[in-house]
């Protein structure tokens, strides 16, 4: 690197050792000066050489190199110099003041040459002055011409070549200057991007702390009456609270004494804000017209200016060397005339002729122009002097404005501490009104909290009455297979051997037993929370509140938050461990709906549990949006998910209709069999009874033929009474069989399923039937003899003429008549059994109407629990319906279940 102006240069001093260049440039004034230094020089010993050097103190001194600031104390090793690669920009602290001069207009130092004395023969002789050829003797005169003209144009080169270094020094003074101002807008950018990043965050946090303590002030005469207005549960009312306003501390007349005093401390916050808001904007103005303006523009034109007459340079330098080619022409000329070795075709007048228009062009057109061109030249310095001023004069106001902007940068910063202090401060003296606005949530969340514990402590009951049952299961498997190994081994082993092995003894059995906990829970439901905690009480803190507190309020906020967070992973981890199925008299719908309760629950303690304290840290807005986003995919999906499922409990509903109402027809269908049978059988008595009148209106006559009793004829009319009743008792049978058969096949088109098990109490009238039938055998085996008649109009020949021997044994008839009464008699209990019992199939069926209706109640309350839950649709009562009709033989176990 050369050195720019011969004042500036310096040689190294002789304590340190050359191993490097260090270049330091002035931003005052766009100076350069160099430095041989090495790496473990320290910035110390460079400050007291640039002090010798351009005078300005070293306390003075502010070295900048890229954003890094030099040091005293340290070498320049630390900042990787000296390197070709970097240079280190000085700046004069004690031109940064306000009250400091402006700088002094530059003064260029252009050194003039005069021009060379007129060429006269006296002064430089020459031989061919005497010569008698007057064409001889004016070739020295041109000769001495031509020189003079070489030495005045070389006159004019030099002071214009002068001139043109210096316009090119002003440009890299000026680009160095630029530099300069590059390297301090860098310096006081970066400190900006570190303050206006904590004037935003505090800004935020001021927001949001004001919207908020405003809020508390406008609601709080709403939330006092709030308060006010909901009443205790029962249980808990004292004598000394009624209501939720009872819950705060002091009268209420100190409690808006605070509130004054709140909205006081508000307002003169409010106030001080705004006038730091307003300081801030000003130094935001001012950093970006900083930021705007540069002297680029100037310098640029200087730059191509100075790009421009580099032509008038080469203007000149061309005319040179013309000038200097004609001058040795003529010198040439000259000594060979001397010589006597001019041509014959060149004779001295031809060559004073050529002479003299060479003259003339010297003299009208080449130095004209060398003048014109340093005119040009001696303009441009003149350009570049002024535009030099005007950007000493910009550099010197552009660095005392970031001086300003740095220093109130640093008075801010020093504020933000008192700020976030005040703001505490304004925390704790809306703490009263942040306790108020407290109460109500965190009632209702103690009272969800009830709900759900009471219905976890249902489930985690029934979980223990589904382990008992498993247990139990298990018992009874492992009984089983130890009495059939005993009834295996028993036919060769002696039992006593096998009590001495141990072998008759039995798993005991398996008691679950839980001890009591929760007994001191309010008796309250899912329902009584908006009876004595109304929504309204929970009302959600805003979105300002919410976006309030950087690390919780999406999440859940602190330790309230975290365990209403816990209470829901632990309701669903019980549920993880019950099945929807009946245990301890409970059905599955009220398991569902048990655990739907403790979900609900557990989200609305988790909604009120959002903390109204705030944090006042920053909180990505790019991180919120993605939240806010999520959450509304996840709603969205929630909801297309909650209306499909509705749509499918809505057809599984209307299938479970269409399948009762089929019952129901079926159901009408035996009632109107039933009573057919009925209304046939009674006629049938009819019969019989008018039948045995018959008999009794009979006159037997004696007819004693040979000491012998003919009985044959009487008897046969007797069976025919006896018969036809067996006849019709047996008709009834075949016809309940029939109609058993096709509610069986109805049952088992309207379901599709089968089941082998039998209904008891609905066979008892067949087996009624089979021991009648098996007396009427017995009375068979007696001897007497049966005949078929197949209507009641047959039992006895209406004919006048025929007679009925005497020899009928009048006991044995009396007997048989008692007997058929009582038979008779039989058949009539039997029929008002069957009457009885389709009663109560007719109650039992509105009974299993009114339990249908409850389901649906349950089904209703259950889709309001919990969007897409699983809700189980129990088929008990249609299996009452099938054992009532005695139709379970034909439907199978699958059903069922």
């Amino acid at each position: 690197m050369e050195r720019v102006e011969d004042k500036m240069s310096s040689t190294v001093t002789r304590d340190l050792v050359t191993k490097g260049k260090l270049l330091i440039h002035v931003a005052e004034n766009g100076h350069s000066i160099e430095l041989g230094c090495d790496e473990s020089t320290l910035v110390e010993s460079v400050q007291r050489w640039i002090e010798s050097e351009t005078g300005i103190q070293c306390n003075d001194q502010l070295l900048l190199c890229l954003d890094m600031k030099l040091e005293s104390n340290r070498p320049l090793s630390m900042y990787k110099l000296p390197s070709d690669d970097r240079e280190v920009f000085l700046f004069n602290k004690s031109r940064l003041h306000t009250n400091s001069p402006p700088p002094n207009l530059e003064q260029v130092d252009v050194i003039d040459f005069a021009d060379p004395p007129s060429p006269s023969s006296s002064q430089s002789p020459h031989p061919l002055d005497d010569a008698a050829d007057p064409a001889l003797k004016a070739l020295p005169s041109y000769e001495r011409q031509f020189r003079h003209h070489f030495q005045r144009g070389h006159a004019i080169f030099s002071h214009t070549q002068v001139k043109y270094e210096t316009c090119e020094r002003l440009l890299r003074e000026q680009k160095v200057q630029e530099r300069a101002m590059e390297i301090a807008r860098g310096n006081l950018g970066h400190y900006y991007r570190m303050i206006h990043p904590m004037y935003n965050d505090f800004m935020k946090c001021y927001s949001q702390q004001h919207r908020i303590h405003s809020d508390l002030l406008v609601n709080f005469g709403r939330e006092i009456e709030k308060l006010r207005s909901c009443k205790l549960h029962p249980s808990l009312q004292t004598a000394n609270r009624k209501c939720l306003l009872d819950f705060v501390i002091g009268k209420e007349e100190n409690l808006r004494k605070r509130a004054e005093n709140c909205s006081s401390s508000h307002r003169q916050f409010e106030a001080k804000v705004s006038q730091f808001k307003q300081m801030f904007s000003e130094l935001k103005h001012r950093v970006d017209d900083l930021f705007s303006s540069n002297a680029s523009s100037p310098i640029r034109d200087v730059e191509m200016a100075v790009k421009e007459h580099q032509r008038y340079i080469n203007e000149q330098k061309s005319i040179m060397q013309s000038l200097s080619k004609d001058v040795n022409t003529v010198k040439k000329l000259v000594d060979d005339c001397l010589s006597c070795q001019l041509s014959s075709s060149l004779r001295p007048h031809d060559a004073v002729s050529a002479l003299g228009r060479m003259y003339d062009v010297h003299d009208k057109n080449h130095l004209p122009k060398i003048q014109v061109c340093d005119t040009s030249i001696s303009r441009l310095l003149d350009f570049c002097k002024k535009k030099k001023d005007v950007v000493n004069l910009f550099v010197h106001n552009y660095m005392q404005d970031i001086a300003c902007i740095q220093y109130i940068m640093k008075d801010i910063r020093l504020q933000f501490s008192g700020f976030k202090e005040a703001m505490v401060h304004l925390d704790d003296i809306f703490e009263d009104l942040k306790v108020v606005r407290g109460i109500g949530p965190a009632y209702r969340a103690c009272l969800a909290e009830v709900v759900r514990r009471r219905a976890s402590m249902k489930l985690y009951m029934g979980l223990a009455g589904q382990l008992a049952e498993r247990v139990a299961t298990k018992r009874e498997l492992e009984v089983r297979k130890r009495e059939e190994f005993i009834r295996a081994q028993s036919l060769y082993i002696p039992r006593d051997i096998l009590a001495s092995m141990g072998l008759y003894d039995t798993p005991s059995q398996c008691d679950v037993n839980i001890a009591p906990y929760d007994t001191n829970l309010l008796d309250i439901d899912i329902s009584d929370i908006e009876r004595y905690a109304p929504e309204y009480l929970a009302s959600l803190p805003s979105k300002v509140e919410k976006r309030a507190s950087s690390k919780g309020s999406f999440s859940i906020s602190n330790e309230s938050s975290h365990s209403a967070e816990t209470e829901v992973n632990s309701v669903q981890n019980l549920d993880e461990g019950i099945e929807l199925v009946e245990i301890a008299g409970t059905s599955k719908m009220e398991v569902e709906n048990a655990k739907l309760k403790a979900e609900l629950a557990s989200a609305i303690a988790l909604i009120c549990s959002f903390s109204p304290d705030i944090e006042y840290e920053s909180l990505d807005d790019s991180k919120m949006d993605n939240l806010l986003k999520n959450a509304a995919e996840k709603t969205a999906e929630a909801l297309h998910l909650k209306d499909e499922y509705g749509k499918h409990l809505q057809s599984m509903l209307k299938a479970k209709q269409l399948q009762c109402e089929s019952y129901e027809k079926r159901i009408q269908e035996l009632e109107q069999r039933l009573s057919d049978q009925y209304l046939q059988n009674q006629s049938s008595t009819d019969n019989n009874k008018n039948a045995l009148d018959f008999v009794k209106s009979v006159d037997f006559k004696s007819g004693v033929t040979s000491g012998e009793v003919e009985v044959q004829e009487p008897m046969d009319e007797l069976s025919w009474i006896n018969n036809s009743l067996d006849g019709k008792v047996g008709v009834f049978s075949r016809e309940t069989g029939k109609s058993r058969e096709g509610a069986d096949e109805n049952m088992t088109d309207s379901s599709g399923i089968l089941n082998n098990q039998l209904d008891s109490s609905m066979l008892e009238p067949n087996r009624e039937e089979n021991e009648v039938g098996d007396k009427e055998d017995g009375k068979d085996k007696i001897g007497i003899t049966l005949t078929s008649s197949s209507t009641a109009e047959n039992i006895l020949p209406c004919e006048p003429e025929r007679e009925i021997k005497p020899n009928l044994n009048t006991k044995m008839s009396d007997e048989m008549v008692l007997e058929l009464r009582k038979e008779l008699e039989d058949k009539s209990n039997q029929l008002r059994d069957t009457e009885i019992k389709l009663k109560a199939a007719i109650e039992e069926v509105s009974v299993l109407g009114k339990e249908l209706e409850t389901s649906r109640k349950l089904l209703d309350e259950s889709q309001v629990c919990k969007h897409g839950c699983y809700v189980v649709f129990t088929s008990r009562m249609i299996w009452k319906w099938i054992c009532i009709l005695g139709l379970s033989d034909v439907i199978c176990d699958e059903w069922k279940s």
